[in-house]
């Protein structure tokens, strides 16, 4: 077959536009001076390379003090709303899969809604919500909104992953007398282990990086980490500390996608061997 140039192109273009901007940002985690944000001095003169921002950030440097409360704010907020997204979007895959009713119809419009729905309109929402409510922004309203987009997110992966899935299997359980419970955490948990961790990582991805629905939702003291960034990236000299830090949440997110998929190899040939 005739190889075509013109497609190689293409490729080339949509890989470089897809992966410059983050090699990029790994660069500009090693540069020297976080003024000009440049590898040159004035004369034109090649000034290296630097590791003190990673360093900073280990240290727990006073200048970076702010960004990394604001990253461990995010970690967490987007780790518990992982958590809860689990349990909450499994459980919601589980009953839009087992009953077929008007009231599923509705239940999965629910579930599908916030996949569509601008973020913006999300935001505002929640933010009329909580003040009607006389809830003070913070912490929990940050948890409660993540978790509202998150579930659907995780609702629609196990749901994909219940569409291969034998409910013979599970009549079988019953029939050599297994218990709903014990049916559940050995037989139907194993072969959805996989769909839930990729909805999960999924659902963590989204938490960690949300800018918009936050801004709405946080209060004095609780910025998230990409909230902190976006109201620093015009005036921090410390801006190759957010580029450090943001390298390390890569490698970070390369290690978690690469434990997903050695699960999502594994658990097919553990659930075959039982």
């Amino acid at each position: 077959m005739k190889k075509s140039y013109f497609s190689s192109i293409t490729l080339a273009l949509v890989l470089a536009f897809l992966y410059v901007p983050i090699l990029l940002v790994v660069a500009y985690g090693f540069v020297p001076n976080g003024v000009s944000m440049s590898y040159f001095d004035a004369n034109g003169a090649f000034t290296g390379f630097t590791g003190k921002w990673y360093a900073q950030i280990f240290t727990g440097h006073y200048s970076v003090k702010s960004l990394m409360q604001s990253f461990w704010l995010s970690l967490t907020i987007a780790g518990l709303a992982t958590l809860v997204s689990c349990v909450l979007g499994t459980t919601s895959a589980l009953a839009l899969h087992r009953w077929k009713d008007r009231l599923q119809s509705i239940h999965y419009a629910l579930v599908y809604t916030p996949l569509i729905m601008p973020d913006i309109l999300i935001g505002i929402s929640l933010l009329m919500l909580f003040v009607a409510a006389n809830v003070e922004c913070g912490f929990w309203t940050i948890l409660i909104a993540h978790v509202t987009f998150c579930v659907s997110y995780v609702a629609m992966t196990v749901l994909a992953r219940l569409q291969d899935f034998d409910d013979r299997i599970v009549e079988a359980a019953y029939d050599l007398g297994a218990g709903p419970w014990y049916t559940f955490f050995h037989v139907e948990l194993p072969i959805l282990l996989p769909g839930i961790i990729a909805g999960g990582l999924l659902a963590f991805t989204l938490s960690i990086d949300d800018v918009v629905i936050t801004s709405f939702v946080n209060g004095a003291g609780t910025n998230t980490f990409p909230t902190y960034v976006s109201s620093m990236t015009k005036h921090s000299r410390n801006l190759p500390s957010v580029f450090a830090l943001s390298t390390l949440m890569l490698v970070f997110t390369c290690i978690l996608a690469g434990l997903s998929k050695f699960i999502s190899r594994k658990q097919p040939q553990k659930t075959k061997g039982k």
